[in-house]
């Protein structure tokens, strides 16, 4: 039985691979693999000794002749390439039924309603990147102060705001009210994109926030507040479960301010989950198919993840995954539907063990149900005696 894991999803780190790769368009995606190569190789040297060369190729990080972590990778069984649809599934949910797409825009109808309800007219309505209609449409919002609503392959309905124009309470009131109208839509998520700066200088800050859907069905954080084990989120992890579950959310500015909280808190933490998501690999340099700034962001992680495998008991588990691909070096600017990494570490447990392929990334939540001796969830199948024994 362990006393504390501590989960780390690498936002959009996917490994190439998937069987279903065709029918979402992502055929030779391969997030890390790719990036390794866009720049000539890379050294991750903490990750490498961890297993990462072991489970997949990556241009730089050789197979470790002696991992000091169990070794693996996943395969989506859910229905999406999204976020929610991968952390849930992380969780312990299977979706089979895949949330709404709006490539085209949203009905007038509902946009006509959502204008009424806020006071503000609507600019854009598109599917669009999130830093090029803030080019195209910053200034306008300047201006006029309507929203600006814009789309994207996922299912979500954004709001972007200039902090300076739109105050934030005003701009999550909207949000809520975007949220209740969409619920009907089946819609994944409704986020809200401040940003600050002046035309050709605009940039996103970190106070977007995410109003989600709430899980249909049970997560292994339900299943730990049950059991009064503390569950503590950091980053969007509350966004992405309605906070459902959590003891304590941790908001987060970026992945270094995201790994400096969860040492922090990990360092003070007796017993329970303590389960982070690095959102930069995702939203600075995936969507933005900056290559080069996401080898940066696998750099800075591997030099950081010393100061947590220090932390990490006899008794505890230190889990590293991610949620979907986001290939930088890929067409487009959405996720892509790719397996994803499974690195496992703790002192006197899980050195070199292959943990092959899993079939279901809710062999995760599976494992942390068995590590805190839980009854075993309706999906996956645990690796945890593979660990131990």
């Amino acid at each position: 039985m362990s006393k504390r894991v501590l989960l780390i999803v690498l936002d959009s780190c996917g490994c190439g691979g998937a069987p279903d790769a065709a029918e979402y368009g992502d055929v030779g995606a391969d997030t890390l693999g790719n990036t390794a190569k866009a720049v000539g190789g890379i050294s991750l040297p903490n990750l490498q000794a961890m297993g990462l060369g072991n489970l997949t190729t990556i241009q730089g990080v050789e197979p470790a002749q002696a991992p000091t972590g169990a070794f693996g990778r996943l395969q989506e069984r859910s229905a999406g390439k999204d976020t929610t649809t991968g952390h849930w599934e992380l969780a312990g949910l299977l979706t089979t039924d895949p949330f709404a797409v709006f490539p085209d825009g949203f009905d007038k109808g509902l946009l006509d309603k959502f204008s009424k309800e806020t006071g503000r007219g609507i600019l854009g309505n598109k599917a669009a990147s999130g830093t090029e209609i803030l080019e195209e449409l910053g200034p306008v919002q300047m201006e006029s102060g309507d929203w600006i609503v814009y789309t994207s392959a996922d299912s979500v309905f954004q709001i972007a705001a200039h902090e300076d124009v739109i105050p934030l309470a005003e701009l999550y009131a909207a949000c809520k009210t975007a949220r209740n109208l969409c619920d009907p839509l089946h819609l994944g998520r409704v986020i809200a994109r401040p940003y600050i700066g002046e035309p050709g200088a605009f940039s996103r800050t970190y106070n977007r926030h995410d109003f989600g859907m709430p899980p249909h069905g049970e997560t292994i954080l339900d299943q730990l507040k049950a059991a009064n084990i503390p569950a503590i989120g950091v980053g969007k992890i509350s966004d992405i479960y309605c906070g459902r579950g959590l003891s304590e959310s941790i908001h987060s500015e970026g992945n270094a301010d995201g790994l400096k909280k969860t040492a922090e808190r990990f360092a003070r933490f007796d017993r329970g989950l303590l389960f982070i998501n690095l959102i930069d690999f995702d939203s600075a340099y995936g969507h933005r198919r900056d290559p080069e700034g996401f080898a940066g962001a696998l750099r800075d992680f591997d030099e950081y993840l010393p100061q947590l495998t220090t932390l990490v008991g006899e008794d505890d588990l230190l889990m590293i995954t991610a949620d979907h691909g986001n290939d930088p070096t890929y067409r487009g600017t959405d996720h892509t539907r790719e397996h994803v990494p499974m690195l496992v570490y703790g002192p006197e447990r899980a050195a070199g063990v292959d943990l092959g392929l899993r079939i279901g990334f809710f062999d995760v939540a599976a494992t942390i149900a068995e590590a805190f001796d839980l009854d075993a969830p309706k999906n996956g199948r645990s690796f945890y005696k593979e660990l131990t024994s």
